[in-house]
């Protein structure tokens, strides 16, 4: 039995230790917001955060996140991510909206550790997110509405 906390709740699961997260929260859990889009780590559509810091669910073995805190998209509360949100629907970020879920992730951990990103640490935060419908100038835009919003 492996135990964790998901989005503040505390769970236990019974699940080989090598399970990647993303299928025990998908599968196990059913909290399907965390995507799975490559499964090797590139992509970033699994993104959650474990102890605050941005991880990939389907490279991070289950075994790893016994004790640990995780959130997913669906547990999500912070005020970067309900910026966030609000500027994906001024700009109309998302075309398809699958890799949305990631890239909130991301960019929600960069807001929390810097108030006034630059284009390029959004760039570099975001790098590995990958986006099918290219919709990167309107995410950049958005993260900085959202940092704006979060300064007032």
């Amino acid at each position: 039995m492996i135990s964790f906390i998901v989005n503040g709740k505390p769970r236990n699961v019974d699940a080989a230790p090598d399970t990647p997260l993303l299928w025990i929260l998908r599968d196990n859990l059913g909290l399907t917001g965390t995507k799975y889009g490559c499964g090797m780590g590139q992509c970033g559509a699994c993104t959650v955060h474990l102890n605050g810091a941005p991880v990939r669910a389907c490279m991070t073995p289950v075994s790893a996140v016994a004790g640990q805190k995780i959130t997913t998209i669906e547990g999500a509360q912070s005020k970067a991510v309900k910026a966030l949100q609000d500027a994906w629907v001024k700009l109309d970020v998302p075309q398809c909206g699958y890799c949305q879920s990631g890239q909130i992730m991301s960019a929600a951990a960069l807001l929390a550790r810097n108030p006034h990103p630059t284009d390029a640490d959004i760039d570099a935060a975001l790098d590995g997110n990958l986006c099918r419908c290219a919709t990167y100038q309107r995410i950049r835009a958005a993260v900085h509405q959202a940092a704006r919003t979060m300064r007032g």
